[in-house]
């Protein structure tokens, strides 16, 4: 499973918006669960938001509910997370990921993910 992951970080102050995608090839599409995770300076890898390609389930983590939305575009093998109203907490490196069930992700963090993308850098200043 090959992970292309546009750089859609960057820097952007605090109430704006980024949106992240990453394309992912080597497989077929819905044979994964998709999740976001980051990733701030002396913190552990969290996940923020989860999406299954093949039924269409989605969960987010409390922090970032009304203001992420994950979606994917099966026709482009593509993920997107879009984030707005950005508070500097989210501050992170950001990474897409894919395990089998979303429940992997979830229940075993970074542990449930069999493959990683490339991360890319999401800073919210103040």
């Amino acid at each position: 499973l090959r992970f292309s992951c546009r750089r859609g970080g960057g820097l952007v102050q605090a109430g704006g918006s980024l949106r992240l995608s990453c394309t992912i090839s080597g497989s077929t599409f819905d044979d994964y669960a998709i999740g976001w995770f980051r990733q701030a300076p002396g913190k552990e890898r969290e996940g923020v938001s989860y999406i299954s390609p093949r039924d269409g389930s989605i969960v987010y983590v409390d922090s970032v509910k009304g203001r992420f939305t994950i979606s994917s575009d099966n026709a482009k093998n593509a993920v997107y997370l879009q984030m707005n109203n950005l508070e500097p907490e989210d501050t992170a490196v950001y990474y897409c990921a894919a395990a089998i069930t979303i429940a992997s992700m979830i229940l075993d963090k970074s542990d449930g993910v069999d493959y990683w993308g490339e991360g890319t850098q999401v800073t919210v200043s103040s």
